[in-house]
């Protein structure tokens, strides 16, 4: 008996029903991303592992899917290399290219290679699947789409302010309620730097950035392993414990680091967002978390995570301000902000409490029942004129039972049902079934369309 096939952990198969809630979402954060301005562009599934390693810190670089090279792969090593087992040694004489583990660094790629052609400030989203060799979990997959918008070319913190509306308008119109959190990494810099730690700031905020997941704890245990001294941790808690209006831990912030410029300049920068930000009207609270870290090495601006309120699940937006990452592929100075909204946690978000439009989940509109040849014929005109209306529409192919046909139209929650039989086709017209009430008319092809379109 053949096997029975699967497919990898961490990935999923999706139908027509999840596909359709799928497009709604995709085509919801196409349609916000357009209102602001942005362009789409595509990048390739594989990347060159010399654009991707040394990107996203020591953890990120352990979770790259490596594609080995095509052809007699093992031709350029050793035995005496394959029997040291040195899977990092050996995955670099293997490997050249990678799946690509986010959308922004082949974004930065993208720019240096084709920075003639565009106009700065360039403002791009892009819709692709990304691939993290995590282990799978609830929420958590090795394979998931991600939303991206970027600008790069300027350095106005109204980029970030725009950003942040595209979020309150993305969420609102899913009817997720979500809190924004946000930072700057100047501060989390700035605290390093006044605890006398500043060579310790990856290592502090890749602990702190845990805190959630792991507790306070465990947080100072990790910090203590990185070398931290005892009082260099104690200066770390009030930071870390902050509370009060997002205005009051602004002004706590800034005297503790009155005497880090870099810091102040990051508290000067959440000021500026978070009080234009106040003259928009956000439907959805912004708060300043400085826990939040994001463990991504190439942010140094404002950082950006959003949180649902109504469902326990990790992070389903986040972004920020990288003023130096095209600098990685020859092109110092470029500055880019941006976010990405993580798909597939937003699909198992609107799946719990049940937010998809009933209009979104419906692909046939209109089922025309298949009575046999003479029928069929009569009705193939009427149909095309319905879909040239814009109403998606389909025929039976078989002419099978009224019960099978019917059972058809109810198992894809198709609206409405389109008779012809012989007395139809002597009036001219089609007999209209509501599905949902049952009733029943008489129409013309024009009063088809005009009733499935009200």
């Amino acid at each position: 008996m053949a096997q029975k096939p699967s497919i990898p952990k961490g990935t999923r198969d999706f139908g027509p029903v999840e596909m359709a809630k799928r497009n709604y979402i995709f085509n919801t954060i196409r349609e916000v991303y357009a209102l602001y301005g942005f362009q789409q562009i595509e990048t390739p599934a594989m990347e060159t592992l010399q654009t991707l390693m040394g990107k996203y810190g020591e953890e990120g670089d352990k979770l790259l899917f490596k594609v080995l090279n095509s052809g007699d792969f093992l031709s350029k090593t050793t035995d005496e290399e394959l029997q040291e087992r040195n899977a990092l040694h050996l995955a670099a004489k293997l490997c050249e290219k990678g799946l690509r583990y986010d959308l922004t660094v082949p974004f930065a790629r993208y720019v240096v290679m084709h920075r003639e052609e565009l106009q700065l400030p360039f403002k791009r989203y892009q819709i692709q699947p990304v691939w993290r060799a995590d282990r799978p979990q609830k929420g958590r997959y090795r394979e998931f789409y991600q939303c991206d918008a970027d600008v790069v070319g300027s350095d106005s913190l109204l980029n970030e302010v725009e950003l942040m509306q595209i979020v309150d308008t993305v969420f609102s119109r899913f009817g997720i309620r979500v809190q924004i959190k946000i930072n700057n990494r100047k501060i989390l810099s700035g605290i390093a730097e006044v605890i006398g730690a500043a060579d310790k700031i990856v290592d502090i905020t890749v602990a702190i950035d845990k805190l959630d997941k792991i507790g306070i704890d465990n947080v100072n245990a990790e910090l203590r392993e990185d070398g931290l001294s005892e009082e260099q941790i104690q200066k770390l808690q009030p930071i870390i414990s902050l509370e009060g209006t997002n205005d009051e831990k602004l002004n706590i912030i800034a005297d503790v680091l009155k005497d880090s410029e870099t810091g102040l300049k990051g508290v000067e920068e959440l000021r500026f967002i978070l009080n234009v930000l106040k003259t928009v009207g956000l439907k959805n609270e912004m708060q300043l978390d400085l826990t939040l870290a994001r463990g991504l090495n190439y942010y140094t601006g404002a950082i950006f995570e959003v949180k649902a309120l109504d469902v326990q699940i990790g992070s389903i937006t986040g972004g920020g301000r990288y003023d130096n990452l095209t600098g990685i592929f020859g092109m110092p100075g470029l500055s880019g902000v941006g976010i990405s909204f993580g798909a597939d946690r937003i699909y198992d978000v609107l799946n719990q409490l049940d937010l998809y439009p009933k209009d979104s989940m419906t692909a046939t509109q209109v089922l025309f029942i298949n009575f046999g040849e003479q029928e069929t014929a009569y009705c193939l005109p009427i149909i095309n004129k319905v879909r040239e209306c814009g109403i998606r529409a389909e025929i039976y192919p078989d002419a099978a039972k009224m019960k099978k046909q019917m059972s058809y139209a109810n198992a894809k929650q198709i609206p409405y049902v389109v008779l012809a039989g012989e007395s139809e086709m002597q009036a001219g017209k089609v007999t209209l079934k509501n599905m949902e009430t049952g009733e029943q008319q008489l129409l013309t092809a024009e009063e088809v369309v005009a009733v499935v379109q009200r």
